[in-house]
């Protein structure tokens, strides 16, 4: 893994951490830190090493949303250079969301406007009881277009129509409740609820793991229900005769753990 100025990547015990690491800015992003969230991503892919990636900000806060001196720059720009370096932020979230390993946001002190992308993008996302959340852009006159597709996906379209039109600041029970997240717990209990998910993971199969968010994707994004029948039926077919799935199988037949669990 290469260095990051605005990332710190962190590997223990096939977990790999990518921290947001401005902590003396909220881990507010900035163009750099988009571009790097995307390498990071892409690198961790091909890295066999890592069964799960976790997302979290050092400091006291995940992610304050964007920078103040970045929206400055922005705010000078034209419509072309606004395009273009908002199709950037659009392939940040996408870096995450088709992550071919389980991703799992940690959140915790704010996640504001942007920040709510990231951890939408990812499979699990737990976060403190007390965490402020808001969708804040259109508090700005804008609104939030490049997550929309992440948030909508998990809240659905009248608990975007509630959040993101009033632009209203809410706790994470409240997140919990609108499923923005999975679950929020007392901070205290932040850690040891991410450590338990972490080692439910681990108990399954790297490459069914990544088979079955390919499937998740195909199914929810791409797929029309003429083809669903054959898709899947061929998906399963493959992933039984895979090394992976007779390992899997004889270990369940003979009453053992898998290999991948050594």
């Amino acid at each position: 893994m290469k260095s990051f100025t605005s990332l710190e990547f962190e590997l223990i015990d096939r977990t790999g951490t990518i921290w947001l690491n401005r902590p003396d800015k909220h881990n507010a992003m900035t163009a750099e830190m988009i571009g790097e969230i995307i390498d990071c991503f892409q690198e961790v892919n091909d890295m066999t090493e890592v069964r799960v990636v976790l997302l979290r900000g050092r400091g006291p806060s995940f992610c304050a949303g964007a920078d103040l001196n970045y929206m400055k720059g922005i705010a000078a720009f034209g419509f072309e250079e606004n395009y273009q370096d908002s199709l950037q932020l659009a392939r940040c979230f996408n870096a995450i969301y088709t992550c071919t390993k389980p991703t799992v946001a940690v959140v915790h002190g704010a996640a504001i406007g942007g920040a709510n992308g990231l951890l939408s993008a990812c499979d699990f996302v737990y976060c403190a009881d007390d965490t402020k959340f808001a969708f804040a852009e259109v508090k700005l006159g804008i609104v939030p277009a490049t997550i929309s597709p992440y948030v909508i996906k998990r809240i659905g379209e009248y608990g975007a129509r509630d959040l993101m039109i009033t632009g209203r600041r809410f706790l994470g029970k409240e997140a919990e409740y609108f499923r923005l997240v999975n679950k929020s717990v007392a901070v205290e209990e932040l850690d040891n609820t991410v450590n338990a998910t972490i080692k439910s993971l681990m108990t399954s199969g790297p490459e069914a793991m990544a088979a079955c968010k390919k499937l998740i994707y195909a199914i929810a994004n791409e797929l029309c229900m003429d083809t669903v029948m054959d898709h899947t039926a061929r998906l399963i077919a493959e992933l039984r005769a895979s090394r992976e799935g007779q390992e899997g199988m004889a270990s369940f037949l003979e009453k053992r753990p898998p290999s991948w669990t050594q």
